[in-house]
């Protein structure tokens, strides 16, 4: 496969998240390359539920080491971007060239994977807008406001969009973003043949 994934994340991430996408891609052959606001290892966390709490309590997670700067990426390098979700995308959707870097993949038609608190930065960055999306559920306001519709599906596809609700979607969503992936490598195993004919 080889292909390149650009995964983003930062500080606050989400720990099982940023993880489970490095290894699953690393299973499957592709290269998966961590962004962040600046390279170096970066304070992960884990949100959970307890008993008493009317929210999500967070706990240090495992770290991880991001690869390279928002400001080094360079989007025709990578076949698709993941947004992870944790508290990260609560700032890094402030950030104007990480904006900009995802508005590029969607609009050169390449994959746009989100799951949990990562949508918020797809909002920030105008993708909600008539698009059906899902997200962890507190952040379902945002889509709607940002002009999408907000499903509570645990996977939802809308053309070059991928989102996903919470890390306990990891089945559902990593099964579509697969078959994307997959779908576009048919497609483009076929244009080649095509022009060989």
């Amino acid at each position: 496969m080889n292909r390149n994934i650009l995964i983003v994340t930062g500080d606050g991430g989400e720990s099982y998240e940023a993880l489970y996408a490095y290894h699953r891609f690393l299973e499957e052959g592709d290269k998966p390359v961590i962004a962040a606001p600046s390279k170096r290892a970066l304070n992960l966390v884990i949100h959970d539920f307890e008993p008493g709490w009317d929210t999500y309590i967070e706990r240090k997670g495992y770290g991880l080491e991001a690869n390279l700067t928002f400001e080094e990426v360079a989007v025709e390098d990578y076949e698709a971007i993941v947004l992870l979700g944790g508290r990260a995308p609560e700032y890094l959707r402030n950030n104007r060239k990480l904006l900009n870097i995802v508005r590029e993949f969607h609009n050169s038609g390449k994959w746009v994977f989100a799951i949990c608190h990562g949508v918020q930065i797809l909002v920030t960055a105008g993708l909600a807008q008539g698009n059906c999306m899902t997200a962890y559920e507190h952040v379902r306001a945002e889509i709607e406001m940002g002009g999408g519709k907000y499903d509570t599906a645990q996977a939802v596809r809308d053309k070059n969009i991928v989102t996903a609700q919470t890390w306990q979607s990891h089945p559902e969503f990593y099964r579509e973003v697969f078959a994307c992936l997959k779908e576009k490598e048919k497609q483009s195993q076929e244009a080649v043949a095509g022009a060989n004919y």
